[in-house]
């Protein structure tokens, strides 16, 4: 419908234009106009042409505006012939790769079939492995029970020589600090044959547990320290005499490196202790000074050390020595924590009453627990208790219940 319209406005049109062209072009003649110096009636003819340009012009704009397909038929038809030939290209590529899709599906269809005639065999195979593995299995458990077993008891036994090893390396250390202690006593020995030893050496002179305010107060606390120190000197080297001067000499690197350590924020333990054995009557004492951070060495029931008592062990000398054991694993614990204590603190009643019950149980394993009875710091003294992990029996009850 909307050609038939175009075709009849393009008459219409037409027939207007060519009407007004004629008359233009007759008016034109009859005035004897004359247009760029031409004669009237080849002006006339240049009118005349002009308005069938103005036709075509029309017409064809009127044709453009009007027709869409005229458009892009006349002005993008090469596009749209170039992406007809692209997508022909591509449909053949497309029914190509169709074709072999189809071959590949044919292919997997075939593998599918294969595929599943395989599987059923491996059923089959798998129910005869089924039937076949299964007192297999039965060992296997069997086997793995005992395995577990033997590992329970492999456990226990490294157990058993983890402690064994734990025992024997506290004895080396006791055994090294006994050494150490006699090469000390060898060297007091040669000083007490030439004079009478008033200090040892390593011997503190004095410990202050402090905390400063201010970091300017380091000096002042640290001649506190060491006058207290003189005094305690003066007394031994010197006793009756006035402490009217120093004696206490300290390296002066070793009171910048003390100023510089306490300045820090934190509590400090400072001890000085003698760095030479010191007779008496000696004019000069040199000593050197200890610092370290105060710290918690113990809480109130911690376990600090334990030993086991086997079954056999119930004769005096067994249990002693186990007793004995168990303070030095615990006096070398506590000194491993940073403790300054010279010694333990305990209950020597409560031990030998200890150590009687231990004699007297009825047997078994008795494991010892060195137990911690007070919160200690690293420059206080720590007390210990010692109990046994399970209340002991005599043998005189045992022998009571005895039918």
């Amino acid at each position: 419908m909307t050609g038939w319209l175009l075709l009849l406005s393009l008459l219409i049109l037409g027939g207007v234009l060519s009407t007004l062209g004629d008359r233009l072009g007759s008016r034109v003649g009859k005035a004897r106009l004359s247009l760029f110096g031409l004669r009237p009636r080849q002006t006339a003819v240049v009118i005349t042409v002009l308005t069938g340009s103005l036709i075509s012009a029309l017409s064809l704009g009127l044709m453009l505006l009007v027709s869409r397909q005229l458009r892009v038929g006349l002005f993008e038809l090469n596009d749209l012939e170039a992406r007809l030939r692209s997508s022909r290209s591509d449909l053949k590529g497309s029914r190509k790769a169709q074709r072999k899709a189809r071959q590949q599906l044919e292919e997997a269809r075939a593998d599918e079939i294969k595929a599943r005639k395989i599987l059923a065999d491996a059923e089959a195979r798998a129910g005869e492995l089924r039937s076949t593995l299964q007192p297999l299995q039965e060992q296997t458990r069997r086997l793995e029970a005992e395995r577990q077993r033997l590992s329970q008891d492999v456990r226990n036994r490294d157990a058993e020589i983890q402690r064994t090893d734990d025992e024997l390396q506290a004895v080396r250390e006791r055994i090294s600090s006994g050494e150490a202690e006699l090469q000390q006593l060898e060297k007091n020995l040669l000083a007490l044959r030439r004079g009478d030893v008033a200090i040892s050496s390593g011997q503190p002179l004095a410990t202050v547990t402090l905390k400063l305010d201010r970091p300017d107060q380091a000096r002042q606390v640290i001649d506190q320290v060491l006058r207290e120190a003189n005094l305690q000197a003066f007394q031994k080297v010197l006793p009756g005499q006035a402490p009217d001067r120093q004696i206490i000499l300290v390296p002066r690197q070793d009171i910048e490196r003390l100023e510089k350590a306490i300045r820090k924020p934190g509590t400090w333990v400072v001890l000085l202790r003698s760095a030479a054995n010191v007779l008496r009557g000696e004019r000069v004492v040199y000593a050197f000074p200890d610092v370290r951070p105060n710290v918690a060495i113990t809480i109130e029931g911690e376990v600090l050390a334990k030993t086991t008592l086997a079954s056999q062990d119930t004769n005096p000398e067994a249990v002693r020595n186990r007793i004995n054991l168990l303070l030095a694993s615990t006096l070398a614990e506590v000194r491993r924590r940073g403790s300054l204590s010279q010694g333990l603190q305990f209950d020597a009643n409560g031990v030998n009453t200890l150590a009687r019950e231990l004699t007297e149980r009825s047997g078994g394993r008795v494991e010892l627990e060195a137990v911690a009875v007070r919160r200690s710091e690293t420059a206080d003294p720590i007390a210990i208790e010692l109990r046994p992990s399970r209340r002991l029996r005599p043998r005189s009850t045992l022998q009571d219940d005895t039918p």
